[in-house]
C-alpha cells in the first residue's frame, strides 16, 4: 500500500493532466453538436460491431427460430399485399412506394423508459434516419442513428415516438403512443367520443406519415377505454413482441425525396 501511495504521488501530474483532458472532452461534447454526433456514430459503429459478433454466436444455436422468424416475415409481407420481387438485397413493393430492407437485430431493450434497437445494415445499405421499422408481426419503430454498417431505432416503446394511426373497423384516425408501462401495451389517442372501439379491433398505420405504409398493424384494441372530455384513450396490444425481435425490415419510401421536394415548394410559396 505504501508503494502505492508513493507511485500516485509521483504521478499525480499525469493523472491531472488526464483528468481535465476527460473534463474537457465532455464539455466540448455537451455544447457541440457535430462533435456530440460524431462521437455517438463512433459509439454505435463500436458497439454495433461487439453486439453483431455475439448475436452471430447466438444465432449458431438458434438457427431453427430464426428460420421461423423468417417465414413469418414473408407471410407479413404477403398479408399485407405487397410481395414484392427481390433486388439486391431488398424488397421492392409491386402496390406502393416503398422498398423493405431486411436486417438483423443486434441489440434491443423493452424494459426502460425510452427502449432503443439496433440493426446490423446502415448507410451503406441504404439506411438513412427517418425510415420505418417493422417485425414480422407490426410496426417496431423509426430509425434515428445510422453509421456505415449499423443503424439505431427508437422503439415504439419510447417517449418520444408518436405513430400516426387508424381504427381498422371504423376508419377513425388515432394516434399510438406508449405511456411506459408495460412493454406489451401501448394507447390509443385522440378518440372522438362518438367513436366506440371494440376489443380487437385493429389499428393500423395510416399512411400519412411516409415513414410506414398504410395498413401496417400497430396492434389491437384492448379491453380498457379513459374518457378524457372531447378525446378518449383506450388500451393497445402491441402486435410486435418486443421482448423476442431477432429479424426486422426497413421501410425506405422510394419517392421521398419527391415528397420532400413538394412540401418546400409549398412552404416557399
Amino acid at each position: 500500500m505504501k508503494y502505492l501511495f508513493l507511485f500516485l504521488k509521483k504521478q499525480i501530474f499525469f493523472f491531472l493532466f488526464i483528468f481535465l483532458e476527460l473534463i474537457a472532452i465532455l464539455l466540448l461534447v455537451n455544447h457541440n453538436s457535430y462533435h456530440k454526433t460524431n462521437i455517438i456514430n463512433t459509439a454505435n459503429g463500436f458497439t454495433g460491431s461487439i453486439n453483431s459478433t455475439f448475436s452471430s454466436v447466438s444465432d449458431y444455436f438458434f438457427l431453427t427460430e430464426a428460420n421461423r422468424q423468417l417465414s413469418l416475415e414473408n407471410a407479413a409481407l404477403r398479408n399485407m399485399g405487397t410481395l414484392v420481387s427481390v433486388s439486391n438485397d431488398s424488397l421492392i413493393s409491386i402496390d406502393t412506394s416503398y422498398m423493405f430492407i431486411p436486417a438483423k437485430v443486434v441489440s434491443n431493450t423493452s424494459r426502460r423508459r425510452n427502449n432503443y434497437i439496433m440493426i446490423n445494415k446502415g448507410r451503406h445499405q441504404g439506411i438513412e434516419k427517418e425510415m420505418g421499422l417493422i417485425s414480422p408481426s407490426g410496426v417496431a419503430g423509426i430509425i434515428v442513428g445510422v453509421t456505415n454498417n449499423y443503424a439505431t431505432a427508437i422503439s415504439m416503446l419510447h417517449k418520444n415516438t408518436r405513430i400516426s394511426a387508424r381504427i381498422k373497423n371504423s376508419g377513425q384516425m388515432v394516434t399510438v403512443i406508449w405511456d411506459g408501462k408495460d412493454y406489451r401495451k401501448g394507447l390509443v389517442e385522440d378518440i372522438p367520443t362518438h367513436i366506440v372501439p371494440e376489443p380487437g379491433d385493429s389499428v393500423i398505420t395510416s399512411g400519412y406519415s411516409f415513414v410506414f405504409p398504410e395498413n401496417i398493424l400497430l396492434g389491437v384494441i384492448g379491453e380498457k377505454v379513459i374518457s378524457g372530455g372531447t378525446l378518449n384513450k383506450a388500451e393497445l396490444i402491441f402486435a410486435t413482441d418486443f421482448n423476442n425481435l431477432s429479424y426486422v425490415y426497413v421501410t425506405k419510401n422510394i419517392l421521398s425525396e419527391e415528397v420532400d421536394s413538394l412540401e418546400m415548394t409549398l412552404i416557399n410559396e
